[in-house]
């Protein structure tokens, strides 16, 4: 069959076809991105104590919320009343700082892996920085959970305590305590949880010196502990 100009308009024009037959480029998924259960998580903290949000990021359909200093324990309780986060999985710390190279700047290449930054660089939700602590609390009947994050003042090291609103994170501070040197305010006891008395530092500062970031210091404590009588060697636990 032939339109008024004499072609056939039953045969498609070639170009035409060809775009039409060009396959459309699917945009993946955002693999950060929310959920509509944690979206309504994130919307009902900023409700109870929005000013207290510095930043925020989504790390793999979990929000992270860094917040003030002075709202540390405030969003404990937040967290456990009005989001019904019953359960705490962990309290730590974070050090910014690039780890010093064994021998000094001009020792040979970074050879673990991944390479470790030689500059500073802070992850989600950023940092105003070397120190931060953070938590993780989740729900057990809701199925939702939430990261806090806290920038800790490099001077202080003073962090606001969590263990009157969740008490198991009494050795979790302890932990962070010894490891980070911060100190928790209002916790009932902070003392050592791995390594003895008598030892000066934190494993998990990195301007700690290498000999004692590898133990020796403590095998020296655990020589003295034999000489003495008093059993085996300890290990050192630190990372």
């Amino acid at each position: 069959m032939s339109d008024v100009t004499g072609t056939d308009a039953s045969v498609d024009d070639p170009v035409e076809a060809a775009v039409e037959a060009e396959p459309t480029e699917e945009v993946a998924p955002d693999p950060h991105a929310l959920d509509a259960a944690h979206e309504e998580l994130v919307a009902r903290f900023e409700t109870e104590l929005g000013e207290a949000v510095l930043d925020r990021a989504n790390v793999f359909g979990m929000p992270v919320l860094r917040l003030r200093r002075v709202d540390w324990r405030a969003a404990a309780e937040v967290a456990k009343g009005a989001l019904e986060c019953d359960f705490l999985s962990f309290v730590s710390g974070i050090d910014w700082m690039p780890a010093p190279k064994e021998g000094g700047d001009d020792a040979s290449g970074d050879t673990s892996s991944p390479v470790q930054p030689t500059e500073t660089t802070y992850g989600a939700a950023g940092s105003e920085g070397r120190f931060q602590v953070f938590a993780r609390v989740q729900s057990t009947s809701r199925h939702w959970g939430l990261t806090f994050k806290s920038d800790v003042d490099d001077e202080s090291m003073l962090v606001q305590s969590w263990v009157p609103v969740y008490p198991g994170a009494d050795w979790h501070e302890r932990e962070c305590w010894e490891m980070f040197g911060f100190v928790f305010d209002g916790h009932p006891a902070l003392r050592h949880l791995y390594l003895p008395s008598e030892f000066e530092g934190q494993p998990a500062a990195e301007g700690l010196p290498a000999a004692v970031a590898r133990g020796e210091a403590v095998a020296r404590t655990g020589r003295r502990r034999a000489d003495a009588g008093r059993g085996r060697r300890r290990r050192l636990h630190c990372w």
